[in-house]
């Protein structure tokens, strides 16, 4: 027991009045803090960096006012409603996402729309219609090469592109001589195809669909 100014205090009193006041001194700055961080984080939001991106989708001419971190894929989903497109792994593992970029074939959740300021892009729904539909799109709907139909967009945008990597003369992996034109057999379109999953398992009837377009017959049995 200290005896201060005549008066008499413990020493467990006299913590529990410096705690006090410590906490009383600190509680402003916290809520100060707070406060600050509330107001700042608005303020970074608001100031994200967008982009005009003029694109030519399906044929027609579009311009989107964009935040410069904007996916291909949301650009075309989220800004342009055309949801054929689809958002599958989101990591460009599945190949749902698949669109044709100045005639190439690419995931669109992998790249930015501000990369592709001026170019050409076709999605599922710029390929064809119903009523007239590209011959691709008809050989899927003959060979039943979907079931729930998710990956069937990235599915056809791809084989589109496949094909004519292999009109081009563009090699892959599994061409045999790379000198060589290659040729739309089993192996080169399994091999091209190897980026689109299926998860219901409808690989045979997707082969048969694109080997019809190809002009050659039986490429889900084909070994070579």
């Amino acid at each position: 027991m200290d005896d201060i100014n005549g008066v008499k205090i413990s020493r467990r009193d006299l913590l529990k009045v410096g705690a006090a006041s410590a906490t009383a001194i600190a509680l402003p700055s916290v809520g100060n803090a707070q406060q600050d961080g509330q107001a700042a984080r608005p303020a970074a939001q608001a100031g994200g960096v967008t982009a005009s991106v003029a694109l030519e989708v399906n044929g027609q001419p579009r311009t989107l006012q964009l935040d410069t971190r904007t996916t291909l894929l949301d650009a075309l989903r989220e800004h342009l409603q055309l949801t054929g497109t689809k958002k599958g792994c989101d990591h460009g593992q599945c190949g749902a996402c698949t669109v044709l970029v100045d005639g190439r074939r690419v995931n669109s959740c992998l790249t930015l729309a501000v990369m592709h300021d001026g170019a050409r892009v076709t999605t599922i729904e710029g390929l064809g219609v119903p009523g007239r539909l590209h011959p691709m799109q008809a050989a899927f709907v003959k060979h039943d090469g979907y079931q729930c139909g998710y990956c069937t967009p990235g599915q056809i945008c791809s084989a589109v592109a496949v094909l004519d990597e292999i009109r081009s003369g563009i090699p892959s992996h599994a061409s045999p001589d790379l000198t060589a034109r290659p040729r739309p057999t089993a192996m080169e379109i399994r091999e091209r195809m190897s980026g689109n999953i299926c998860r219901c398992g409808a690989y045979s009837n997707i082969l048969d669909a694109i080997a019809e377009v190809a002009g050659v017959a039986g490429a889900a049995g084909e070994n070579a």
